[in-house]
């Protein structure tokens, strides 16, 4: 199966210990099976210091977070032991993944750089030429072509076009867009979304603040930089827009993108971006109440 990306892709590396935001901290961290084996083979000191951090009473292994919640194999300067003593090969599926993320098809598999990161969020939002989905790679697993998803796939590349047409605004562009769909152009809420979004699961104070903030402050969202905002929106429809539930999955898009760039007004568009991917884009359950809200007319 083909293996299709956006041109940024590949560019993509690691800040490692210089990252302000580590991934090894305020994270659950699953081990997959095949690695909590290897682990619990491992000889000598760190074989021991291995299964001494991990739990391996569930169905599927973790690691026991130490106090701030940091893995325990994050050492002073912020760099894995894991990666260290073993290398890049006995890291588990999700500490080599991140933060990639995969949207599967008959026909394909596409994959993408969640904003979560700030070194993906930065390579994603100062990119200044128009993104492409190209294809990168194979995978060597079976596909069938599909006449649905190929209809599907012409539909988000003139979303794309839209969106990315620099001879209009970004609102100008995103009507464009919904009348597709004979949509119009949303009256955001922004007070009654900063209450929905308040009664989810929250990790960071700072998402809570900018929240509280927003109810308190709702009036339309301003947007400085429209390069880096239709990045953004580009971002979302590549990472959110579904073959399955066009319309709500594209109104999510919508709603992500406004609330992003309301969020930005406080503390700058890589960390809102940075803060709504991780309290939203990487919870199913957040996601899920999100478009329950859409389906049933509530917002936008």
């Amino acid at each position: 199966m083909k293996i299709f990306a956006p041109d940024y892709y590949k560019n993509f590396k690691c800040s490692a210990g210089s990252c302000r935001h580590s991934c090894c901290i305020g994270w659950e961290i699953d081990i997959d099976p095949k690695t909590a084996a290897l682990y619990k083979n491992v000889p000598g000191e760190f074989g021991k210091k291995l299964l001494e951090n991990i739990d391996f009473s569930e169905d599927c292994a973790s690691f026991r977070l130490c106090e701030n919640e940091r893995c325990p194999f994050l050492n002073e300067k912020n760099l894995c032991e894991i990666y260290i003593n073993l290398g890049k090969d006995a890291l588990s599926q999700i500490c080599d993944d991140h933060p990639r993320f995969r949207n599967f098809f008959e026909s394909r598999t596409e994959i993408g750089l969640g904003l979560c990161c700030e070194e993906a969020a930065k390579l994603v939002l100062e990119k200044e030429s128009k993104t492409k989905i190209i294809e990168i790679g194979e995978d060597g697993v079976p596909c069938s072509d599909d006449d649905c998803e190929k209809k599907f796939f012409a539909l988000r590349e003139r979303i794309f076009d839209l969106l990315q047409n620099r001879e209009k605004n970004i609102s100008e562009r995103i009507s464009d867009v919904l009348r597709i769909f004979c949509m119009n152009f949303p009256e955001t809420d922004f007070a009654k979304l900063a209450e929905i979004f308040l009664g989810l699961e929250r990790l960071d104070e700072k998402w809570t603040e900018i929240l509280e903030n927003i109810k308190e402050n709702p009036a339309p969202a301003e947007i400085p930089d429209e390069t880096a905002a239709e990045q953004l929106l580009c971002y979302y429809i590549f990472r959110h827009f579904s073959a399955d539930y066009p319309e709500e999955s594209l109104r999510f898009a919508v709603l992500a993108f406004y609330l992003t760039e309301k969020a930005a007004e406080q503390v700058g568009i890589f960390e809102a971006a940075r803060l709504f991917s991780s309290e939203i884009e990487y919870s199913d359950e957040n996601k899920e109440i999100i478009l329950d809200y859409i389906f049933d007319g509530e917002v936008f």
